[in-house]
């Protein structure tokens, strides 16, 4: 089984819910929802409408209590874990062994199997404040890195997005324990 947990990027949901459609055809997925996945209405949709969207794919509904997820690793539920969109918030509390939410408490307790874990960066301070984050997490085992760049060097020279679209590939090598290439686009 797969987890897949979502974080509070709301932006890249549009990206993020066809990705978990194509992979629920390959693998059991469980969904994820940080409180902020899980409780904000936002403009790009509903808290229940992204809850009800995830539920129909994975054909079950999100964890979203530090409680639902505890047992992902004394209980050696998943294969690996995706944390797409992973926001700079989730980055931060990664990097500095922070388990106070759902999503963060699920990696912590995935990773004691030594198993992978996939981030999908979406951050509009990826070359700023999450920089060190992003490289502390590049630094550790059991962290792949789907391939991630500028969205808008314009606008917002310091947001970086992950390419979505690549979480399969990053997927299945990560399962090999190989990290993917090239990881900046």
């Amino acid at each position: 089984m797969i987890g897949f947990a979502m974080c509070g990027s709301f932006c890249t949901y549009a990206k993020v819910f066809p990705v978990m459609k194509a992979l629920a055809k390959d693998y059991p997925l469980l969904p994820i929802f940080s409180p902020a996945a899980y409780t904000v209405d936002s403009r790009f949709g509903s808290a229940q409408s992204h809850i009800l969207q995830a539920a129909r794919i994975c054909g079950r509904e999100p964890l979203h209590t530090l409680e639902e997820v505890e047992p992902i690793g004394p209980k050696k539920l998943l294969d690996a874990l995706i944390v797409a969109p992973c926001t700079g918030n989730t980055l931060g509390k990664l990097a500095g062994g922070i388990a106070d939410t759902a999503v963060t408490m699920a990696v912590k307790s995935h990773l004691r199997n030594g198993r992978p874990v996939i981030i999908a960066v979406s951050t509009n301070d990826a070359l700023a404040g999450a920089a060190e984050n992003i490289g502390r997490l590049l630094a550790r085992r059991h962290f792949y890195f789907v391939p991630f760049g500028q969205d808008d060097a314009v606008k917002k020279p310091t947001s970086m997005v992950a390419d979505f679209s690549q979480i399969p590939q990053t997927l299945a090598l990560a399962l090999e324990g190989k990290q993917i290439q090239p990881i900046l686009l």
